[in-house]
């Protein structure tokens, strides 16, 4: 099956981002394709190289990075959402790249599933 991800929520106020990430892992590893992950709305705060989470504390865009490279997936993160949250080229994270929302529309299409994280 091929799968699109959309992700809407930021890393650390719900539980959405690490639901995404670990629904990505399982289905790639069950030898699904995910055409593509795209960080929308607070969800582009996932991308972010920025953060800097306790030592205790899981790193999530680190993880979305290490995932990316195994499978060298293609991650789009909202050019827009990300401008308005100060995000931008510069500050994105390894295997991340700053898109439009036609890169959405046209994963919609393509995927057989579209699975959307947060609200």
């Amino acid at each position: 099956m091929k799968f699109g991800v959309l992700i809407l929520e930021g890393p650390y106020q719900h539980e959405s981002s690490d639901s995404a990430y670990h629904f990505t892992k399982a289905a790639l590893e069950k030898g699904h394709e995910v055409l593509r992950v795209f960080f929308y709305q607070d969800g582009v705060i996932n991308s972010t190289k920025l953060m800097e989470p306790q030592a205790d504390d899981r790193h999530i865009q680190r993880q979305w990075s290490e995932l990316q490279e195994k499978y060298d997936l293609d991650y789009v993160v909202c050019v827009a959402a990300a401008k308005r949250r100060g995000i931008n080229d510069d500050v994105i994270g390894p295997g991340f790249k700053i898109g439009g929302l036609g890169m959405l529309t046209e994963v919609a299409i393509e995927a057989d599933r579209v699975v959307q994280f947060g609200a």
